[in-house]
């Protein structure tokens, strides 16, 4: 059983998680709260949950790593941007449609009291459209390239953050709490979320058992319904034919399966699932970072979901899991041991060396596995 256990997990794999147990048992020995660090690991779990998430699709279609996650990342920004812009407008044609159509409980008071999650689902639901043209435009070009889609996705994924870069100033936003004060327009670099929709998953049903444990119970539920859709998607007709392409797509095609329509539909949940996972994250973190925000976002994600297990051409809901909680749980702790270690703040340092260790021995394993 034991030596099965091993087999499956891959000794790698074993050692990353003796590494965080490690750095739990050693917390309190330098002063560090164990309730704590476990809070701010969950907090980071639910943050990231949904944009490691995003790898599967593509990765079942046999499109390989999504790289090209900004694109989805871009997405989120703009149904969030435009939340924020139409807010007042929004609300206000909530309550007219109340009227129009005598919904009693559709009323200003109960607008009101909901406003910052119809301000976070109207992020979501601007996000979805914008995310699934960008999605399709995307799987149309990686059709065209096959066998080189994880080198045309991360050209994707650049060039699409580096245009956005020239967007962000152009856009016509008005908004003075997004506009540069002194041009009066283009969008600062980091917008707050306040009052808007700060927290609005992380507090929901959140539960605090003592001081330092925090359960964000929201961010967790919203990962857990993300998960249950994409595996029930994953057994539908149209997943299985998706996997179908990824596995053997020869015998995909014979078997009358459209390769080229599988694949695009994988890509465009992938942005989908990017644009939705940015709009939890930025709920958490509490701002919109624009411009040079979303370069770095997919190469945790990846990272992430390969220390779980999955390979290029095969992913699960539990290599998502594991992944993230690993990642994320050695991205806060470690930084917090070694600075209470050496009585010292190296916190950034420690970071990026850990966060670019992990990536690099990710992206550097043998991750090509049968299926």
């Amino acid at each position: 059983m034991i030596s099965r256990f091993i087999q499956n997990a891959g000794w790698p794999r074993i050692i990353i998680a003796l590494f965080l147990l490690g750095l739990f048992i050693a917390a309190p020995f330098v002063g560090v709260r164990v309730d704590t660090s476990l809070s701010n690991t969950l907090v980071r779990f639910g943050m990231n949950g949904v944009m490691v998430l995003a790898m599967i699709p593509m990765v079942q279609a046999g499109c390989g790593l999504n790289f090209g996650l900004p694109l989805g990342i871009i997405a989120g920004l703009l149904g969030a941007t435009l939340s924020i812009e139409w807010n007042v407008e929004i609300l206000a044609r909530l309550i007219e449609l109340g009227a129009q159509y005598k919904i009693s409980w559709l009323n200003e008071a109960f607008i009101t009291t909901w406003r910052e999650p119809i301000g976070f689902a109207s992020a979501i639901i601007i996000a979805i459209p914008i995310a699934v043209i960008l999605g399709w435009l995307y799987g149309k070009l990686l059709n065209r390239v096959k066998g080189d889609e994880m080198m045309i996705a991360t050209y994707v994924g650049f060039s699409s953050v580096s245009f956005m870069c020239i967007a962000w100033l152009l856009l016509p936003y008005k908004n003075p709490t997004m506009v540069w004060g002194y041009a009066g327009r283009g969008l600062r670099t980091t917008i707050s979320v306040e009052g808007y929709w700060l927290h609005v998953l992380s507090d929901a049903l959140s539960v605090n058992i003592n001081e330092h444990l925090y359960i964000p119970t929201g961010m967790l539920i919203f990962f857990a319904v993300m998960a249950i859709i994409v595996w029930i998607f994953m057994h539908t007709k149209t997943g299985t034919a998706m996997t179908a392409v990824g596995s053997n797509p020869e015998f995909a095609r014979a078997s009358g399966v459209n390769v080229d329509k599988m694949r695009t539909i994988s890509v465009i949940m992938s942005t989908v699932l990017g644009a939705i996972g940015i709009i939890v994250y930025e709920q958490s973190f509490g701002f919109i970072q624009l411009y040079m925000g979303p370069f770095y976002m997919a190469l945790p994600a990846v990272a992430s979901i390969l220390l779980g297990g999955a390979s290029v051409n095969k992913a699960t809901i539990l290599n998502v899991i594991v992944g993230t909680f690993l990642f994320q749980g050695i991205l806060t702790m470690t930084p917090s041991v070694i600075n209470s270690y050496l009585q010292t703040d190296m916190s950034e340092v420690i970071r990026l060396i850990v966060s670019n260790g992990m990536i690099l021995y990710a992206l550097t394993r043998k991750v090509r596995a049968g299926r």
